[in-house]
C-alpha cells in the first residue's frame, strides 16, 4: 500500500516541519484568514435557521431536533426543505445554551475553530492521497509528502471560497460535515493496520459517515472516496452495504420524496428540454470551477437572473463549459494514462475529492434550489487545492524562485481576499451592498437591500430598490409585498392596493399579501373587500393572529363591536401574547360602558403579560372610571415606572387625581405630560381647569 518518497515534493518552497508543527501552521493561517468574523451578526440565513428556529429553545422538546428540518420546520409538511441536519442544529442548540441566549460571537468563534481544525486534519488527509499509506511502529501513519500536504492544506485554510461557511454562521454544517468527512476517511485508512479489528474500525468509520450526513446530506460522499480505495471484497460489500441502509434511511426520513423548488430557485431545471438543461447544469458547473480558481467575484446569491439560461447555441459562454471538459479530459487522462504511479494516484484522487463531494449540488440525481452555493464548495476546495499543490511542485520544479514567488503572491491574495469578504458578512447591510456589483441582475439582490434599508427606517431608498426587483423579476411576489407595505405607510394607498393585489393574483396562497391587502383596503374604506381579502388570509394560513387582529380593527371601524371582540380574542388564542389584541378588546369594551367587562379582560391580559404598560395604562383608565382609585393609581405608577416618558400616561393619572381630589398631584402629573408633549389633546384644558380650581380654594381661604 505505501509508496516512496513523492520525488516533487522537495521542489515545494516550504520548510519540512514536524507534524504538529505543520498542524499549528495550517491553523493558524485559517484562524488569520477569518478572525474578523468573531463578532459579526446573525446574517440572511441565519435569521431562519438560527434567530427564528424554535428548536434552538431550551424550553422546545429536544426531540424535536430528529423530527425537523434544518429551519425547525416538521419534515412531513408541505413547506419543509427536507434538509434533515440534526446534529448541526444541535451544537446551535448548544451555543444558545453556552451563551445564555441568541449571541453571535460564541456561534462565530466555534465556526472558526472548526476551520481551523478541519484546516490542520487536511494534512493527514493530503498526505494518504498524495503518498499512500504507511505506519510507523506505532501504527500512525506516514507522511510521503509532507511539503506538498503542508502547502495542499494552507492553500485550503486560505481559500476564499469558504468564506460563507466559516463567516455565515449556517455554514455550521458545511464545517461539520467535512470534519466528520475527514474522521470516517482517516479512521477507514487505520483499517489496513488494523488486523482482526478491520470490522470494528470499518464499522467506526461508517458511524462517522452516518454523523457527517447527519450534519449535511453531501457526508454520504465519504463513502465514495474509500471505495476508490478498495482492496478487499468484506470492506467493499461492509461499506456498500453501510452506504444502502443510510440512503434508505435518510429517503425514508425525507418523506420519500424531494422537496418541491421553483423555477426562481433553480431556472436551469425548470429549461425547455433536456439539451438545454444539461447545457445549462455544465454552464454552472464551469462557474464553480472559476470560483475556486479565482475566488474573487463572490455573492451571496446567485438565483433570479444573476446567471442568466443559455438558450441558443450562439450563447458565447458555451465555451466556457467547453474550456471546463477540456481541462477535465485532459486531467482524466493523465490520471489514467501517465506512465508515473505516483502522478497518476496523485491525479485520479485530487479528481475524486474535488467531483464526489459536488455530485449532491450536480442536478444530476436530483434538483437542488439553487443556482450556485459557494458553501457546497467546501469539501470539494479541498481536491482543488491538492492538485493546485501538485501543479506547483511539478511544473516549477526547475525554478524555484518563480514557484517560490507565485506561491507566496497566491497566498497573500488568498488572505487578503478572505479578510475583505469575511468583514462583508459581518453585517447584512455590507454583505448585501457587496453583491450589487457582482449580480446586479439578481432580483433578490436588489429585495434584500431594499429589505435592510426599510428595516433600518429607510423607506425611501428601500423604495428604489424594491421597484428595481420587481422590474427585474415582474412576479416577484414579496417584494411587491413589501413595496406596498411602504407605500400603504406613506398613505400611497391606490398603488399599494394594484401591487398587492398582483401579488395575490400571481400567487393566490400568498397569505400575508392577503392581509395587506385587506389593510389597505380597509384604509380606502373598502370594507367589503377587506374582509373578503382578510378571510382569503386566514383560508391560507389558518393560525394567523396577525390577521384575526387587523380583521378585529375592521369591524371595529364599522361598529361590529362583537364580532371585533370574537376577532380579538381568536389573536389571542392563537398567540397569548397579542399585546394589540388583548388592549384593543379592554379599550373597545371600555368605549362601550362594558366597564366590568373590561376589567376582567384587562387583569386576564397581565396574567400573560405582567409587564406591558400599555395594558396597564387602559387597565387603570377602566379601574378610574370603577372609582377604584388606590387600584387605578397602582397600574398608571407601574406604567410609568416601566415607560416613563408615556405623556398620555401622565396626564390619565393626572385625571384620576384631579377626580379623586389630590389636586397637587393632579397638577404635578399634568404639568409632566405638558412638558413630554405640549399638544396633548385635552391636556391643557384639563390642567387650566385644575388651576383655577385651586386658584377659587386659595381665595377662599382665609
Amino acid at each position: 500500500m505505501a509508496l516512496t518518497e513523492v520525488y516533487w515534493d522537495h521542489h515545494i518552497p516550504l520548510p519540512k516541519l514536524a507534524p504538529v508543527q505543520a498542524k499549528v501552521t495550517v491553523a493558524l493561517v485559517a484562524l488569520l484568514c477569518f478572525i474578523n468574523s468573531y463578532d459579526g451578526d446573525f446574517v440572511f440565513d441565519d435569521s431562519e435557521a438560527i434567530v427564528n428556529n424554535k428548536d434552538l429553545r431550551p424550553a422546545t422538546p429536544l426531540n424535536n431536533i430528529w423530527s425537523n428540518d434544518f429551519w425547525g420546520t416538521n419534515l412531513s409538511s408541505n413547506s419543509s426543505h427536507k434538509s434533515y441536519r440534526p446534529l448541526t442544529v444541535l451544537t446551535f442548540r448548544l451555543n444558545y445554551l453556552v451563551a445564555g441566549g441568541l449571541h453571535p460571537v460564541g456561534f462565530h468563534v466555534l465556526n472558526i475553530i472548526l476551520h481551523a481544525v478541519i484546516s490542520a486534519l487536511m494534512i493527514d488527509v493530503f498526505a494518504v492521497l498524495i503518498g499512500g499509506l504507511a505506519y510507523d511502529e506505532k501504527g500512525r501513519i506516514l507522511n510521503h509528502a509532507p511539503k506538498t500536504s503542508l502547502l495542499a492544506a494552507i492553500f485550503f485554510a486560505a481559500h476564499p471560497v469558504h468564506t460563507e461557511s466559516v463567516a455565515g454562521i449556517v455554514g455550521r454544517a458545511d464545517l461539520l460535515c467535512a470534519l466528520f468527512f475527514q474522521l470516517s476517511f482517516l479512521t477507514y485508512c487505520k483499517a489496513f493496520n488494523k488486523g482482526r479489528y478491520l470490522t470494528r474500525v470499518l464499522l467506526f468509520s461508517l458511524l462517522l459517515c452516518a454523523a457527517a450526513m447527519l450534519c449535511k446530506e453531501q457526508g454520504i460522499t465519504v463513502l465514495v472516496s474509500e471505495l476508490v480505495r478498495m482492496g478487499l471484497l468484506t470492506r467493499l460489500g461492509l461499506m456498500g452495504l453501510g452506504g444502502l441502509l443510510m440512503l434508505y434511511a435518510r429517503w425514508r426520513i425525507m418523506g420519500t420524496g424531494p422537496p418541491a423548488f421553483t423555477e426562481v430557485d433553480n431556472p436551469a431545471s425548470f429549461a425547455e428540454n433536456i439539451i438545454l438543461r444539461i447545457v445549462n447544469y455544465n454552464y454552472y458547473y464551469s462557474l464553480n470551477a472559476w470560483l475556486l480558481l479565482c475566488p474573487w467575484w463572490l455573492c451571496f446569491d446567485w438565483s433570479m437572473g444573476c446567471v442568466p439560461l443559455i438558450k441558443s447555441a450562439t450563447d458565447w459562454r458555451i465555451v466556457w463549459l467547453l474550456l471546463l471538459w477540456c481541462i477535465l479530459v485532459g486531467l482524466i487522462s493523465q490520471a489514467l494514462c501517465s506512465q508515473d504511479s505516483q502522478r497518476r494516484r496523485t491525479l485520479t484522487l485530487g479528481l475524486v475529492l474535488l467531483v464526489v463531494p459536488f455530485l449532491p449540488a450536480s442536478n444530476i440525481f436530483f434538483r437542488v434550489g439553487f443556482v450556485i452555493a459557494e458553501r457546497v464548495l467546501y469539501l470539494s476546495s479541498a481536491g482543488y487545492c491538492l492538485l493546485l499543490a501538485y501543479s506547483l511542485g511539478h511544473c516549477c520544479y526547475h525554478n524555484k524562485k518563480l514557484l517560490c514567488v507565485m506561491v507566496l503572491a497566491l497566498l497573500c491574495v488568498y488572505v487578503v481576499r478572505c479578510a475583505l469578504r469575511s468583514h462583508q458578512w459581518r453585517s447584512e447591510q455590507s454583505l448585501f451592498t457587496s453583491a450589487l456589483s457582482v449580480c446586479p441582475l439578481n432580483a433578490k439582490v436588489h429585495y434584500n437591500v431594499g429589505k435592510n434599508l426599510a428595516d433600518r427606517g429607510n423607506t425611501t431608498p428601500a423604495i428604489t430598490y424594491y421597484r428595481e426587483a420587481v422590474r427585474l423579476h415582474p412576479t416577484y411576489v414579496h417584494a411587491m409585498n413589501n413595496l406596498g407595505n411602504i407605500l400603504k405607510e406613506k398613505n400611497e394607498l391606490v398603488e399599494a392596493e394594484q401591487l398587492l393585489s398582483k401579488a395575490v393574483s400571481i400567487q393566490p396562497d400568498f397569505a400575508a399579501a392577503w392581509m395587506n391587502l385587506g389593510i389597505v383596503q380597509n384604509s380606502l374604506q373598502k370594507f367589503e373587500e377587506a374582509e373578503k381579502s382578510y378571510w382569503n388570509a386566514i383560508r391560507f394560513r389558518r393560525k394567523y393572529p396577525d390577521c384575526y387582529y387587523n380583521l378585529g380593527r375592521l369591524y371595529a371601524d364599522q361598529n361590529r363591536h362583537l364580532d371585533a371582540l370574537n376577532a380579538w380574542r381568536n389573536a389571542t388564542v392563537l398567540k397569548p401574547d397579542h399585546s394589540l389584541a388583548w388592549n384593543n378588546m379592554v379599550i373597545l369594551l371600555d368605549n362601550t360602558g362594558n366597564l366590568g367587562q373590561a376589567e376582567l379582560i384587562g387583569r386576564e391580559a397581565l396574567r400573560v403579560l405582567p409587564n406591558d404598560h400599555t395594558i396597564m395604562f387602559s387597565l387603570a383608565n377602566v379601574l378610574g372610571k370603577l372609582q377604584k382609585y388606590e387600584e387605578s393609581e397602582g397600574f398608571f405608577l407601574h406604567a410609568l415606572r416601566i415607560n416613563p416618558n408615556a405623556a398620555s400616561c401622565h396626564g390619565n393619572l393626572a385625571v384620576l387625581y384631579h377626580r379623586w381630589g389630590k389636586l397637587e398631584l393632579a397638577k404635578k402629573h399634568y404639568e409632566l405630560s405638558l412638558k413630554l408633549d405640549p399638544e396633548a389633546p385635552g391636556t391643557r384644558d384639563n390642567y387650566n381647569m385644575l388651576r383655577r380650581k385651586l386658584d377659587q380654594l386659595k381665595r377662599s381661604t382665609p
